[in-house]
C-alpha cells in the first residue's frame, strides 16, 4: 500500500496548518481547532508509522484510519466555515485545509474500495474451501467431466 506517500504529504500539509493556528488563536473558542488539528497530526502521524512497520496495515484497517482522518477533515472544514471571520482564519489556510480534506476523500475513497475488494475475495475463497475446493480443475475451474477412452492399438 502507498500510504507512505499520502500520508507524508497529509503530514506535510498537516504542519503547516499548526503552525499558522497561532495566529487566528484570539479568543478561547478560537483556540478550539487545536484539538482537531492535534487529532489530525496523530491520525497522520498513525498512517505514516504503519508505512514503515514490520506488520503492514491491513486494507480494512487503512479504510478505517482514514475515515477517522476524513471524519476529523469534516469537523475541521464546519468549524472553519463558523468561524474564519471571528477568528481571522487566513484565507491560505482555509484553502489548504480543504485541499487537504479533498485528497483524504481520495485516498480514503480508493483504500476503502481496495478493502471492500479483498473482503469481498476472501469470501470467495472460504466459500470455495467450505464447498471442497471449488472443483478439481487446472486454473481452479470444474475440470473434466465424462469418460476418456483410450486409444486401441499398439502403444
Amino acid at each position: 500500500m502507498r500510504i507512505k506517500t499520502y500520508g507524508l504529504a497529509a503530514a506535510l500539509v498537516v504542519g503547516s496548518f499548526a503552525a499558522s493556528t497561532a495566529a487566528f488563536a484570539q479568543g478561547a473558542e478560537c483556540g478550539t481547532i487545536q484539538t482537531t488539528l492535534q487529532t489530525r497530526k496523530d491520525l497522520v502521524s498513525r498512517a505514516n508509522s504503519a508505512s514503515t512497520a514490520k506488520k503492514k496495515m491491513t486494507p480494512q484497517e487503512a479504510c478505517a484510519l482514514f475515515g477517522k482522518l476524513q471524519a476529523n477533515g469534516v469537523e475541521g472544514m464546519k468549524w472553519i466555515a463558523a468561524n474564519k471571520e471571528w477568528c481571522s482564519i487566513p484565507d491560505s489556510f482555509a484553502e489548504g485545509f480543504k485541499a487537504d480534506h479533498t485528497k483524504v476523500v481520495g485516498i480514503r475513497t480508493k483504500i476503502c474500495g481496495m478493502a471492500a475488494q479483498a473482503t469481498k475475495m476472501e469470501a470467495q475463497a472460504r466459500a470455495q474451501a467450505q464447498n471442497g475446493g471449488g472443483g478439481g480443475g487446472l486454473l481452479g475451474g470444474p475440470g473434466l467431466t465424462g469418460q476418456f477412452k483410450m486409444p486401441q492399438g499398439a502403444l
